[in-house]
């Protein structure tokens, strides 16, 4: 848990350095962000995660000698509790979806031209929450419709037998509120519940739905609601 006094320290991946420094730049400004450390290509970024133990990594999809998806899925293996968020110019439906089953947390993309919605994004993400442009998220649900033809260990789960793995109404109120896109706080003041208590229902959520973070949970929802 981040302390609030504490800067959210930041990891840069990506193997345009303008990009790189115009980030940097935009977040030196606010002082809830420090730039911890960069690094140009996915094998760089594994080392250096080692040592430097960031908060939040904003990595790119496209890189030479190890791509985004992959340093995420391998990165997230190792330290399951970081967050990652995917700054791209793609808006390919198949690298979405390979951005979420790898973990990431939030997906923006580099044509976003407000710096305030990147600032928060990447302050929402530290926090626990996830961030998918709201435009993509009909793709993300088409795409994870087309796993009934793949490999049963790509499959999101269907919905747990009842007798062996339910969730309970609270659950399924907080995770309807989670696809709705609400916030934690969010969360807490419709349900009249804290903060705390939001985060352990989500905690026992992913468990019982063998997955691995709050949008594929938003996912799972979305496909239960269409039958």
């Amino acid at each position: 848990m981040l302390m609030s006094k504490k800067p959210i320290q930041i990891m840069l991946v990506d193997d345009h350095l303008l990009f790189r420094e115009g980030i940097a730049s935009l977040l030196k400004r606010d002082e809830r962000f420090e730039i911890l450390c960069e690094a140009d290509n996915g094998r760089s970024a594994l080392e250096m995660v080692k040592t430097q133990k960031p908060d939040v990594v904003l990595m790119d999809v496209k890189m030479p000698r190890l791509d985004g998806i992959e340093t995420t899925r391998e990165m997230l293996a190792m330290y399951p509790d970081l967050k990652v968020i995917m700054i791209t110019a793609s808006e390919k439906e198949d690298d979405l979806f390979e951005a979420v089953k790898a973990g990431a947390q939030g997906y923006i993309l580099k044509t976003v031209t407000d710096s305030n919605y990147m600032r928060d994004a990447i302050f929402r993400v530290a926090a626990g929450e996830a961030i998918i442009p709201p435009g993509m998220v009909p793709r993300l649900l088409g795409e994870f419709a087309t796993l009934a033809n793949e490999p049963p260990a790509a499959k999101l789960p269907e919905k747990p037998p009842e007798k062996l793995n339910p969730l309970t109404k609270r659950e399924y109120q907080v995770l309807e509120l989670v696809a709705q896109g609400l916030t934690n706080k969010e969360i807490g003041k419709t349900l009249v519940i804290s903060e705390n208590t939001v985060r352990s229902h989500l905690r026992f959520i992913l468990d019982k739905l063998h997955i691995n973070n709050r949008v594929q949970a938003a996912i799972w929802f979305q496909k239960e609601k269409q039958g």
